[in-house]
């Protein structure tokens, strides 16, 4: 997976649900000479997430699958990334599950980032649990995906002060900021050799 600045750019999926806001970022990332990735695909749980519209936008290929036939639905996406060579997937604001055996086959190659400080908060609602604890630091974890949900390997953490006004909507919207900044900075960290 480690690799020097020699190498070309590793081809890569970038995995969505929603608004694909890290996506966007990503991309836009994967275009800078000195990034370690190239966007190749785009897999969407959902055909109406607003990042569909961008994928059309700029011509990246993608694919939707609503995986209620999870089993099969993962045999597609594992033929369609050896097909198109990918080397990494970046889990992006995917709303779903991956299989342990889909991890395994892919093992050391997902990456995903999450809205708390993890260990802290793993799972959905993490911006109301922190507002509910009375947390004075908040942020956003750059991981390794592996079969345990949110407990992989840590690239970097970034952290915020959680200010007494805040709610879940401000402070969700403060770390989607830090979250822009950190995604391309663990990838850089994890995919350069220093």
């Amino acid at each position: 997976m480690v690799r020097s600045t020699g190498i070309k750019k590793l081809k890569s999926a970038i995995f969505i649900s929603g608004n694909g806001s890290n996506m966007k970022n990503l991309f836009n990332f994967s275009k800078k000479k000195k990034s370690p990735i190239v966007v190749d695909l785009v897999i969407s749980s959902n055909k109406r997430a607003n990042g569909v519209q961008f994928l059309k936008k700029n011509k990246i290929y993608f694919e939707i699958f609503n995986f209620k036939q999870k089993n099969s639905d993962e045999k597609k996406i594992l033929k369609i990334l050896k097909k198109r060579e990918i080397h990494l997937i970046c889990l992006a604001g995917f709303m779903k599950i991956l299989s342990g055996s889909f991890i395994k086959k892919f093992n050391g190659k997902i990456v995903n980032i999450h809205p708390s400080l993890l260990p802290k908060y793993k799972g959905l609602n993490t911006h109301e649990r922190v507002i509910l604890n009375k947390e004075k630091f908040s942020g956003c974890t750059v991981h390794i995906v592996n079969s345990k949900l949110d407990s992989g390997k840590i690239i970097m953490q970034k952290k915020l002060r959680v200010s007494n006004r805040d709610n879940p909507e401000t402070l969700s919207r403060k770390i989607l900021k830090l979250e822009h900044l950190l995604y391309p900075k663990a990838l850089k960290k994890l995919l350069f050799k220093p």
